[in-house]
């Protein structure tokens, strides 16, 4: 029979945060898969653990991965941790997870500390709905693309970013989005825990003059319904009632039909667009 792939959740700070489960598992397993060994030997000697470890990492996360399954496959029991937090988030644990179901080998999460989730309820902003991001792409295509994408989300946005892409991320983030609520949160669950909710345009001011350290969550307000809706209909007055007609009836909708989403993209009545027309 197959081990267990066990996701174990570890402190993101405050070693007080681990949980008995992930504990006595470390001691259980036959192999921790880490993504520094050197990191996490000293959580490991912190609790006493003894379990062997293995290097998993994003530079070998495809031939490392294939490596432990067979190890999985043998029967052998695995733990993956990542360096502070839960594995898979913003992390290569995605792709051993996904290579162990595929191979019909079980996988459990041990749930635990994740920066993200921390920030979220730190922040103040609105927690109802909320998307993750994580870190913007590197590649600078890549990253306009997401950047275009999130200029219209309504989502609290969660992001990561480490201390020396701060000020640049701040500054192309108000570039895109404009004015946005923004909490800045910085070394979570430890002595000097930081929770600096402000805005983009006064943060970028702020770390103008204050050097950034630290790695940071960042949680960004969406963007307002009636904000969307307000740059639509500035959108839509910037063309004739004639002009508008004509882009709904080129894409097949008969005169009624034009005229009944003319007006609703207007906020005027179905009668205001037909005597506009005459």
């Amino acid at each position: 029979m197959a081990g267990t792939l066990y996701l174990c959740a570890t402190p993101i700070g405050n070693l007080g945060d681990i949980t008995d489960r992930v504990l006595s598992t470390l001691k259980e397993v036959d192999m921790i898969a880490a993504e520094d060994t050197r990191n996490s030997i000293k959580l490991l000697n912190h609790f006493e653990i003894k379990t062997p470890m293995t290097s998993y990492h994003e530079h070998n996360k495809v031939e490392k991965a294939q490596q432990i399954v067979s190890w999985l496959l043998e029967g052998k029991n695995v733990a993956l941790i990542t360096d502070a937090g839960t594995p898979a988030i913003s992390d290569p644990g995605e792709v051993l997870v996904d290579k162990c179901l595929k191979a019909g080998i079980p996988v459990t999460s041990l749930p635990g500390c994740c920066a993200c989730i921390t920030a979220l309820t730190l922040s103040g902003l609105s927690t109802r709905r909320f998307c993750f991001e994580g870190f913007l792409p590197a590649d600078k295509k890549e990253k306009k693309y997401v950047l275009s994408e999130l200029t219209r989300e309504t989502r609290t946005m969660i992001l990561y970013e480490a201390p020396h892409h701060l000020k640049r991320t701040l500054g192309e983030l108000y570039e895109t989005l404009g004015q946005r609520r923004i909490t800045l949160c910085r070394e979570l669950t430890k002595r000097f825990e930081t929770i600096f909710p402000t805005t983009l345009e006064d943060a970028i001011i702020y770390y103008e003059k204050n050097e950034p350290k630290g790695e940071f969550v960042l949680v960004l307000e969406g963007m307002s319904r009636e904000r969307i809706e307000q740059e639509e209909h500035a959108q839509w007055e910037k063309l004739t009632i004639e002009e508008h007609m004509q882009i709904y009836e080129g894409q097949g909708a008969g005169r009624k039909e034009a005229m009944k989403k003319v007006a609703a993209d207007r906020g005027i009545s179905k009668r205001e667009v037909y005597q506009a027309l005459l």
